[in-house]
């Protein structure tokens, strides 16, 4: 029989050392909460696939939609071939994301593109190039998320040079002595020094930062940032790709809040793990890109969007 320590070795040998894998367990099944690895032992898993599991490993609902769908056909490329299920999952979100007006929603696959899309919307919509993020934050993996992201170890360690045009301000810390106060005043200091607001084109922000230690923005924080778009005509970005899709007890950790934001990010658990992300937002800054603007070949893939209306059903 296979053992974790064989596929260890196996790992070491054919994967690439920066895929690096933080426990030698080699899972066989999943369900729940709960992982079995190849040698039969049981683990309560506190990882949830990284935040992309909020309905948990091998949901009934999820698997019958996901079969049912890879009988019919697991891939078109929607911009030639389109299906209902992309339309369906968009008509729900719309329904779900609270943005201040009519939404609609752009489909893609990963995390890191609901970001780089959300900055390409954000630009055009505003003709700005600036984009404003946070200390602690994590974008993602692509060198403009990289550069969006508050952490150099392990993510942008020797990997510049970076995309510019992205200014970090603090984010409030109750536990650091980091106030809601001290955190609108830097934005204001950044505005004087660093970046005129009317060069602005996006405010993007996690609800509970992530990398940074699983904090929440305070309420008088968001309603500082909201205030400050508004007076300044900056698209405010909710990046909910970890919080996102009821792990914070809400759909979106924003909702805690009552601010709604221009655009909001998902991912993750958006399909329980299968590769799907996406972008909803006020219509008028979703269409402001020219035809095939945004896409892409997997974006919005049949056996994702299946999983996804299955996994809002659930949540529901």
């Amino acid at each position: 029989m296979t053992s974790n320590i064989d596929l260890d070795e196996r790992r070491k040998a054919a994967v690439s050392a920066g895929a690096s894998c933080s426990f030698p367990i080699y899972v066989d099944r999943g369900r729940n909460a709960e992982l079995w690895d190849i040698e039969g032992r049981r683990y309560i898993d506190f990882v949830g696939g990284m935040g992309a599991l909020a309905v948990g490993h091998s949901h009934p609902d999820i698997v019958l939609a996901v079969q049912a769908q890879l009988n019919r056909f697991s891939h078109t490329f929607f911009g030639t071939a389109p299906y209902e299920s992309y339309i369906a999952l968009a008509e729900r979100l719309n329904e779900r994301c609270k943005v201040g007006g009519s939404a609609k929603t752009l489909l893609l696959t990963t995390g890191a593109e609901a970001v780089e899309n959300a900055v390409k919307l954000a630009r055009v919509y505003t003709k700005r190039r600036g984009i404003i993020v946070f200390g602690g934050a994590f974008h993602g993996r692509t060198l403009l998320t990289m550069a969006m992201t508050g952490k150099v170890n392990p993510y942008k360690q020797a990997f510049g040079p970076f995309p510019g045009s992205i200014y970090r301000a603090p984010f409030p810390n109750p536990y650091r002595g980091v106030s809601v106060e001290h955190c609108l005043s830097a934005l204001d200091t950044l505005f004087e020094t660093e970046i005129e607001p009317s060069a602005v084109a996006a405010l993007v922000i996690e609800p509970l930062l992530g990398e940074g230690g699983y904090i929440p923005a305070p309420l008088a924080f968001m309603e500082g940032i909201r205030r400050l778009c508004d007076r300044h005509g900056i698209v405010l970005v909710a990046d909910e790709v970890q919080s996102g899709l009821g792990r914070t007890g809400r759909l979106f950790a924003i909702e805690h809040t009552g601010i709604e934001p221009d655009l909001i990010l998902m991912a993750k658990s958006l399909a329980a793990g299968l590769p799907i992300a996406a972008v909803v937002g006020k219509a008028e800054i979703m269409d402001c890109v020219g035809v095939g603007g945004v896409g892409g070949t997997y974006a919005g893939n049949p056996l994702a969007c299946a999983a996804a209306l299955a996994v809002l059903d659930v949540l529901d």
